[in-house]
């Protein structure tokens, strides 16, 4: 029986949408990397479709960190202006 390489992972231009919202949440201290990526990934969803507010974003992630939602969509809202992009 033989294992196979796994896929190589295809990276994303930097200047795309998803680099920029997962870059926004990059140093957030979450209990595990897949609580960011989640994070990460709302965001990403929010950015492109603009449903809901942040805070639902936030919550809806289920993002596990010692900081609270509030204090998180505050980072994420300052990250957004310091931008020049619009939050809700």
């Amino acid at each position: 029986m033989t294992t196979k390489a796994p896929a190589s992972i295809l990276e994303s231009s930097s200047e795309s949408l998803e680099k920029f919202a997962y870059g926004l949440v990059a140093d957030i201290p979450t209990q595990e990397p897949n609580d960011r990526n989640r994070l990460g990934y709302c965001l990403w969803a929010w950015l492109t479709e603009h449903r809901g507010s942040l805070e639902q974003v936030v919550h809806a992630s289920g993002v596990r960190s010692a900081m609270s939602n509030e204090e998180i969509v505050g980072i994420i809202r300052k990250r957004l202006e310091e931008k020049n992009t619009k939050g809700s």
